[in-house]
């Protein structure tokens, strides 16, 4: 067991995937000399060398397009995108080119492309640093979406996204970047593409992933403490979606209450509420609700907790799930 920082837990994933596969490589804007802007990436430029650990221009379009390059030659590219905002200049890659060449090419061609995106709030930064664009990726047919939301999950997540032939979204909740926990090195690691219960309870499913995860159990944590139990499933892969899980506990306490930074309008609360109707109907007691950001683009930093879903939020909907 080692104690790590998430962001520590990424640069040690990545370590191992480099130290395993001399086909990996790692691509971005100030990824080598500097480490990244938020250090995930310090230290492997060093060890590995500029020819593996490659600085680019500020051309995200252009890392995106030399990235699939190499992997129709045989690499397995980890491409950083600076923050959340910055994707768009890539985006026509991603969704035209990454997204679709396997299936252009029946499965002849694979595209194990990583696009590692830090998204979401709450560092106190200004738009374009601070956004959560997972549903655009995720609503994309050929692009799988993941995100991580504590160091364990980071460590293993990252490693299984680079051994994958199909190109991985790879969402990384910024404001969790310096927050420690334990990492077994050692563990057999859950499927990637896989949900789970990280708190059981009774009354009230409450589902989350990325940096909500941890909002959602201070929210069961408090409702406890007014005699609600509230089970928390962090959802861990957006696309696909694991819903077996997520079917068991909302059949079980018969209420269910989405969490996401993203803006609620379209958003991955939207799926979730769908599938549940469809496939658990029977069993709800009350409508699926939504708690998320305001359809609104992202605020000044000064009122971004204004904006940002928190505990009182969550339990406002856990509380009128229950009034039903």
């Amino acid at each position: 067991m080692t104690q790590l920082t998430l962001a520590k837990a990424l640069t040690s994933g990545m370590r191992a995937a480099m130290e395993s596969d001399p086909k990996v490589l790692i691509m971005g804007e100030d990824v080598g000399k500097l480490g990244g802007v938020f250090r995930v990436t310090d230290g492997l430029q060093k060890d590995f060398g500029e020819d593996r650990v490659i600085d680019t221009p500020l051309a995200e379009s252009g890392i995106l397009g030399t990235a699939v390059g190499l992997a129709l030659r045989g690499y397995r590219p980890v491409c950083e995108i600076q923050f959340d905002g910055f994707v768009y200049p890539a985006y026509d890659q991603i969704v035209s080119q990454v997204a679709k060449m396997r299936f252009r090419s029946q499965g002849r061609l694979s595209m194990p492309i990583v696009i590692r995106i830090p998204f979401g709030g709450g560092i106190g930064a200004v738009e374009h640093h601070s956004e959560s664009p997972e549903a655009q990726f995720a609503h994309t047919a050929g692009l799988k979406v993941v995100a991580c939301a504590n160091p364990a999950d980071a460590y293993w997540m990252i490693q299984q996204a680079i051994a994958s032939d199909d190109p991985i979204v790879f969402l990384e909740p910024k404001r969790r970047y310096w927050e420690k926990a334990e990492v077994d090195e050692s563990a057999t690691p859950v499927p990637l593409h896989s949900s789970r219960i990280v708190r059981e309870g009774d009354d009230v499913t409450v589902l989350a992933y990325g940096p909500m995860v941890k909002t959602s159990l201070e929210a069961a944590i408090a409702a406890g403490e007014e005699h609600k139990s509230l089970e928390v499933v962090d959802l861990r892969s957006l696309s696909p979606l694991d819903m077996d899980p997520v079917l068991a506990s909302v059949r079980k306490t018969g209420r269910a209450v989405v969490v996401h930074e993203a803006v609620v309008n379209l958003g991955l609360g939207a799926e979730l509420a769908a599938r549940i109707s469809e496939d658990a109907f029977y069993a709800l007691e009350s409508p699926v609700l939504r708690v998320g950001g305001f359809d609104t683009p992202y605020p000044p930093s000064r009122i971004e907790e204004e904006y940002l879903p928190d505990l009182d939020r969550v339990l406002d909907a856990v509380d009128r799930a229950l009034a039903y």
